[in-house]
């Protein structure tokens, strides 16, 4: 495994929705790496190999635990980079830390003790998404649960809060309160974000892509310490999400500008 942390510079997680076909995977993950390169940058690529809280039966979920765990074996091989995915469930976690380098909880199932503590017990770094119905101080909580497994490289990630039905806000002072908190990372999930939950045809998520790069630029002033970003080389045809990943050939511009914004921020409060 490489190792992965947190920080203590700025970091990203991007990567596809689901985990698709291996001309996509092979395509982000190469846009990805050579990111990483230009920019000095560490990324972790990211796919779930399920999407487990589809809003109808039959919404696309992914290829499953044992099809997709060898989809990111291959990508973390081929490309180099590190690798995160979703578990759902506490008896995943060890199957998946077998093989990728980070363990991530879904918002929905931020208050999950099990599976908390099962993802803790592997060792291996956790990212915990915070539930949109919850308060930043109340991730500590979370957070505990991980770190009494035995991980100690933990994050959060601010992904929204549930505004009225169908949309999602998110409070810039969320940054300094997790962290405050949680005293972990904290990372801004610029795409979950501007999710619409349930606005699309047939029950699935709709979403607001033009707000990704203003959310990005704020959050990585308001104190944001990584990111997380969704893409594919045509969102319109991805699995899922399609209305909110960023589009893969607009992503290093994305990041560039991202990036100058939180070394300019940071600059003027270490001076």
């Amino acid at each position: 495994m490489t190792g992965w942390t947190f920080g203590p510079g700025p970091f990203l997680i991007a990567g596809p929705c689901v985990v698709e076909s291996e001309q996509v995977m092979d395509r982000v993950a190469d846009a990805l790496a050579a990111l990483a390169e230009r920019h000095r940058l560490p990324v972790c690529f990211k796919a779930s190999f399920d999407k487990a809280n589809r809003a109808r039966l039959q919404g696309a979920r992914g290829p499953g635990l044992d099809e997709g765990l060898r989809a990111l074996e291959r990508v973390r091989r081929r490309s180099g980079l590190p690798v995160l995915t979703d578990i759902h469930e506490s008896g995943q976690a060890g199957p998946v830390a077998e093989v990728v380098d980070v363990l991530q909880i879904p918002a929905f199932l931020s208050r999950q003790t099990d599976l908390l503590v099962a993802a803790g017990r592997t060792g291996r770094p956790v990212n915990v998404k915070k539930g949109q119905w919850m308060h930043p101080d109340a991730m500590q909580g979370a957070l505990e649960k991980v770190r009494s497994g035995g991980s100690t490289e933990v994050a959060v990630t601010e992904r929204g809060t549930f505004f009225g039905y169908g949309d999602l806000v998110v409070d810039m002072r969320s940054f300094r309160r997790l962290r405050a908190a949680t005293d972990a990372a904290t990372i801004f999930d610029a795409t979950h974000s501007v999710q619409q939950p349930g606005q699309a045809s047939g029950g699935a998520s709709g979403g607001q892509r033009e707000h990704v790069t203003d959310l990005l630029a704020a959050a990585a002033v308001a104190g944001a310490d990584g990111f997380f970003l969704e893409t594919h080389p045509d969102p319109a045809s991805a699995r899922s999400d399609s209305a909110t990943q960023w589009p893969l050939d607009r992503l290093d511009a994305l990041v560039a500008r991202t990036l100058d914004l939180w070394h300019r921020a940071r600059a003027l409060t270490d001076g």
